[in-house]
């Protein structure tokens, strides 16, 4: 029996056609990449799990005829090893006299103290490489990145929607000689939210041993664990007395601490109606807030555990007995709020960032007087000085 090859590696795009979805980031990639010159940022590409950050870098240097050189930054964290590798790579010619595009994959992985000088001593690459570089992240925007993005272009592929993902399956499954219906390639992308890699290991699992696939094998997924809602494991939570099964809740739920915490805040008075529960209740979830505050403020993500316990089995066992009426559990409205504050202060707090290397203030006093320091920058038109991009120069003239 042959080695079983998984299809996201089968079909892995070749080139930019074999893409979907993402045009027109991938041609802004191809144009930096053809045109690029010593001294050029390099390219900060962000995007969600399995959007095509890594195979659109691939599917680029396979039509260019370039070498891809590949360093994973979660493996490769201190100075030594940053200069060993990337260092030469960046600086030295290949082997085959060709052209080389550098990739440094999940770049969010080189944080912290375990960096040693890694971060630092990348930036100092960046004007000295002879070739282009482009760096994948899942989300850049955390404060210690500071630096990294007032010296990189930030790019972003946004989600994929589910029919590009469904044309995907499609044509793996006609190349495979599969059969399913459409409807049901519809189902399996919209299950994955834009994520191809997802969607395709889905899709061969399903087809293992088989020639076609219907609508109760598309079933069997939707029972797995990973697929298991915030409504189900609210339910476990609240209508349980058992802490060992309440503490399981959100194992397989794809929600955050922060978004878990909301959900049960949001929920917590419309199930426990007794004055008691209700005190009980809500002291176990402020005690897993204090842990969270410790973790941002420490860094001690041991903690998480704690508060994974606080928030299922500390709630669980609030309640003196369980509520035997049926209650329709809501999204709290918090989390778009959330979101759509953090999405409209990300660029400004990145601003203020680069504003702060130049100036010698802090990211939170320059925060403070940006209406002040942007009518300066403006006036002054200084948007060089302090490395501004487009988006930057857009948001200052925005407000």
């Amino acid at each position: 029996m042959g080695v079983l090859v998984p299809w996201t590696k089968k079909y892995m795009p070749k080139n930019m056609a074999d893409l979907q979805g993402i045009d027109s980031t991938v041609s802004l990639l191809k144009e930096y990449v053809v045109d690029f010159k010593r001294g050029v940022k390099p390219i900060l590409l962000t995007g969600s799990p399995g959007c095509g950050k890594t195979s659109s870098v691939y599917a680029i240097a396979n039509e260019l005829n370039l070498e891809i050189f590949e360093l994973n930054s979660s493996d490769e964290r201190d100075k030594n090893a940053i200069l060993e590798r990337a260092g030469n790579a960046c600086l030295q010619g290949s082997l085959f006299g060709s052209k080389k595009l550098i990739l440094l994959e999940e770049i969010d992985g080189l944080s912290g103290s375990q960096d040693r000088g890694g971060l630092a001593e990348l930036i100092k690459l960046f004007p000295k490489s002879l070739y282009p570089i482009i760096m994948t992240a899942n989300d850049p925007w955390d404060k210690k990145f500071s630096a990294l993005r007032s010296k990189s272009s930030i790019v972003t592929i946004k989600t994929p929607s589910y029919l590009s993902v469904t044309k995907v399956l499609e044509k793996i499954c006609l190349s495979e000689n599969l059969t399913v219906e459409k409807d049901i390639l519809q189902s399996i992308a919209r299950r994955n939210g834009g994520d191809f890699r997802g969607a395709i290991n889905d899709l061969q699992m399903l087809f293992s041993g088989n020639s076609t696939i219907t609508r109760d094998n598309l079933l069997a997924i939707g029972d797995r664990n990973k697929t298991e809602t915030m409504l189900n494991a609210l339910l476990r939570i609240f209508k349980t007395k058992d802490a060992s099964i309440a503490l399981s809740s959100f194992d397989d739920v794809q929600e955050d601490t922060d978004a878990q915490i909301l959900w049960i805040e949001e929920n917590i008075p419309h199930e426990y109606t007794n004055r008691d529960d209700l005190i009980a209740a809500f002291d176990s979830l402020s005690k897993a807030d204090v842990y969270r505050g410790r973790i941002r403020r420490w860094q001690h993500w041991r903690f998480l555990a704690y508060i994974n316990e606080l928030i299922t089995a500390g709630i669980a066992i609030a309640k003196k007995e369980k509520y035997a009426k049926f209650i329709s559990y809501k999204q709290t409205s918090r989390i778009l709020k959330i979101w759509m504050a953090n999405q409209s202060n990300a660029r400004k707090k990145s601003i203020c960032e680069k504003i702060a290397l130049k100036t010698h203030l802090s990211s939170s006093q320059v925060f403070l007087e940006f209406d002040t320091l942007k009518k300066i920058i403006l006036g002054f038109k200084l948007e060089d000085f302090f490395d501004l991009d487009s988006d930057d120069i857009k948001l200052l003239k925005s407000k």
